[in-house]
């Protein structure tokens, strides 16, 4: 991959020989079992590195792979331009439960709105389902005397005294962070503006989130949920980022620090610490912003981002050379997906973010035998410590990893370049002692079936963002990427009907390098709710100018020109007496020129387009949203498959491999991957490099393309007449 514009310190008017000081971009993404790093040189050469994760201290890892690789490369700490960091941190603190202690400070009659939520069930007869815990115990939400009217106006004055009455309850309770959410503050913020105020004065010790600053929104309880996530995050997030700040720091390095968001975008790492709600999305969406710049590249415009790494697997799609971005999403155990339809199961979070869904399903999943008798796998991960039983780390029940290992689809000695041995030995025995013995099966029987339940699991994901919304993901093409998806990739190509699979270059590690192609990004929103019919065009365009001053004042700020500034609008619409709404793209021009007829038409086609159906019933606006891009120069091209990974890859070789097609084992050649840049390869073959394994299955051909990337052919006996 080269840099576009080119970010040499060599100048034009300099000669071919003169001496010139290298620079270099990194991309970290955190995982749950390994980090990966990315280093993008001013010679134009990207280069990686694998670490174990250290989930007790997740910035070690990056610390300590950045270390080594600058090393490989002669380069300092101090050569680093700049740092953009894609974390699972987040995510985790809410999976584990191990947010700081938070409190809630609410209007009179508004304590259990967290409790109440919309009175919806994932899930509408199942008796034993329980709904998750609040993340603010009741005793922790205390009520003061104010109210807001739904226009603004002051019905009940803010009763100060209840005010620090609260907060001095809540630091009496041990509460270390605490959320704010008035009613109707997002029409009119005075309220909760000053009860911030007078807490942060009266507590400096307690961390203080108001909504109007989260989530200026309607809808109580998506704001209250909301604004109460971000509260939890707070604590975990700011130590580890402040943590990781200072390491680099004392390391050397005094390169500005950019987080990508959960809508693909970046932010600085203050912005990241005062609102880490926007990014607990961050870990999976440098993935998909990589491959829907690599798709433009290649004009390869509608596809599915499949990433599958050690503790989960993602899926996302993208339509017309765009990422699919939702407002609101539920953060859960299990599947986490933005759907429309089931909702209830999870923590509601209303915050821009691309559209993925999330399953506990990656190499270092867990394999076990419920009580009926069944195989599971997941959600349980061994992740980074131990690890997979075949990593000899102290784990003794088997993985998906060991069941590649055991299949012969991993190599039975050693990955990542020889840093991580492989005991093949550990794994059989786990499996056959965990799994094929209680359940009467063969070794390669058992270890069969933990491959394949795990990819119907992802292929699962991958119907809740396809077929669920409306797509046949049969027209699509699977980029498939992780330290373990191009090693399932075309068996679950194969479950969904899809005939082509690419598998771009670095792809262990190109959740990373997307994140090399991401831009600045801030999201603005103004609530406008009412009927479109009663809309004048000339108040709607004051609301889009106020925006355009907010986006451009924050983009300057950024230090970006007008020629790198990039702006745009949206409108979140439904039909009138609806409680959920479509995000509607426009042009201020259209409705400028044509009047608001234009958001209407986009509504309409949009709504068909998502349920396969629309009706005459007036459309109400709810809010007008701005996406300010700040367009980054030396951003990561996709044009040239350039790598620096070489080291590590293995001589060509035979061992014998399981494969669903045919279900029996075959004698199989291994290539290093750079072998397929000579030639066609057919299966039944093996790809190894540094950062992943690619299978071709028999009947399958692998070629480059012009980026580097392998493209995979389905041939049509193995893709099913459905998806």
């Amino acid at each position: 991959f080269q840099a576009e514009d080119g970010i040499r310190a060599r100048s034009p008017s300099r000669g071919l020989g003169d001496v010139y000081k290298r620079q270099v971009q990194i991309a970290c993404d955190i995982g749950g079992t390994f980090t990966d790093l990315v280093a993008q040189v001013s010679d134009g050469q990207a280069h990686v590195r694998k670490v174990p994760s250290t989930p007790a201290l997740p910035g070690a890892a990056v610390v300590t792979g950045l270390r080594q690789l600058l090393d490989n490369l002669n380069l300092a700490f101090s050569d680093i331009t700049e740092v953009v960091h894609g974390t699972t941190v987040g995510s985790n603190i809410i999976l584990q439960k191990r947010g700081g202690k938070t409190g809630l400070i609410t209007t009179t009659g508004f304590r259990d709105v967290l409790e109440i939520g919309r009175i919806r069930t994932p899930t509408m007869f199942d008796v034993a389902w329980d709904k998750p815990s609040p993340l603010v115990p009741r005793r922790y939400r205390v009520e003061v005397a104010e109210r807001m009217a739904a226009n603004g106006e002051v019905v009940v004055p803010l009763d100060e005294e209840s005010v620090i009455a609260a907060g001095s309850r809540l630091v009496k309770e041990g509460v270390e962070t605490a959320a704010v959410c008035f009613l109707h503050s997002c029409i009119n913020s005075e309220h909760e503006r000053r009860a911030q105020a007078l807490l942060r004065s009266a507590f400096p010790q307690l961390r203080v989130t108001a909504s109007c600053d989260v989530l200026p929104e309607i809808k109580e309880y998506e704001r209250t949920s909301t604004t109460v996530v971000n509260a939890y995050l707070l604590p975990g997030m700011q130590r580890y980022l402040e943590s990781l700040a200072i390491e680099l720091a004392d390391a050397g390095m005094d390169a500005p620090i950019l987080v990508i968001a959960s809508s693909g975008g970046m932010m600085k790492i203050e912005t990241a610490m005062e609102k880490p709600v926007f990014a607990v999305g961050s870990g999976p969406a440098g993935g998909v912003i990589g491959s829907m710049r690599l798709g433009r590249e290649i004009d390869c415009l509608d596809a599915i981002a499949f990433d599958m790494g050690g503790t989960t697997a993602k899926a996302s799609i993208i339509e017309s050379g765009d990422v699919t971005i939702t407002s609101e999403y539920e953060f859960r155990d299990g599947m986490s997906t933005p759907s429309r339809f089931i909702k209830g199961g999870g923590y509601m979070l209303k915050v821009p973010a691309i559209d993925i869904a999330e399953v506990g399903a990656g190499g270092g999943s867990i394999a076990w035998i419920d009580e009926g008798g069944l195989l599971q796998v997941g959600p349980i991960s061994a992740g980074a410590e131990p690890g997979p039983v075949c990593y000899g780390l102290g784990n003794e029940r088997p993985t998906v990893t060991d069941a590649n290992v055991a299949l012969g689809i991993l190599n039975q000695d050693s990955l990542a370049g020889g840093s991580v041995l492989i005991n093949a030995v550990s794994a059989t025995t786990a499996i056959r002692r965990h799994i094929a013995e209680p359940l009467d099966l063969s070794l390669i029987e058992a270890a069969a079936g933990i491959r394949q339940i795990v990819n119907v699991a992802m292929a699962r994901a991958i119907r809740s963002v396809t077929i669920e919304r409306g797509r046949d993901p049969r027209h699509m093409t699977l980029f498939a990427f992780g330290g373990s998806g191009p090693a399932h990739a075309v068996d679950v190509a194969a479950l969904l009907g899809i005939s082509k699979v690419i598998i771009p270059v670095m792809s262990g590690v190109f959740s990373a390098v997307g994140m090399l192609g991401a831009d600045v990004e801030h999201n603005f929103v103004e609530n406008l709710f009412r009927p479109l019919e009663r809309i004048k065009a000339s108040d709607l365009m004051d609301v889009i100018e106020r925006l355009r001053e907010s986006g451009t004042e924050r983009l300057q700020k950024d230090g970006f020109g007008e020629v790198d500034r990039q702006l745009q609008f949206s409108a979140d619409l439904h039909y009138f007496g609806q409680s959920s709404e479509l995000n509607v793209a426009f042009n201020p021009e259209d409705v400028e020129h044509g009047g608001l007829g234009s958001l209407s038409k986009a509504f309409h086609a949009a709504y068909l387009e998502t349920y396969g159906y629309q009706n005459n019933e007036p459309v109400e606006l709810v809010n007008i949203r701005l996406s300010a891009f700040g367009i980054r120069r030396h951003r990561v091209a996709f044009a040239e498959g350039q790598s620096g990974v070489t080291s590590g890859e293995v001589p060509e070789s035979f061992r014998n491999v399981w494969f669903d097609s045919t279900r029996e084992l075959i004698s199989t050649v291994v290539y290093p991957r750079s072998a397929i840049e000579r030639t066609e390869v057919r299966g039944p073959a093996i790809l190894e490099s540094y950062d992943t394994t690619i299978v071709v299955p028999p009947g399958c051909g692998a070629v480059t393309d012009k980026c580097g990337s392998v493209v995979i052919s389905v041939p049509s006996e193995l893709v099913g007449d459905t998806p």
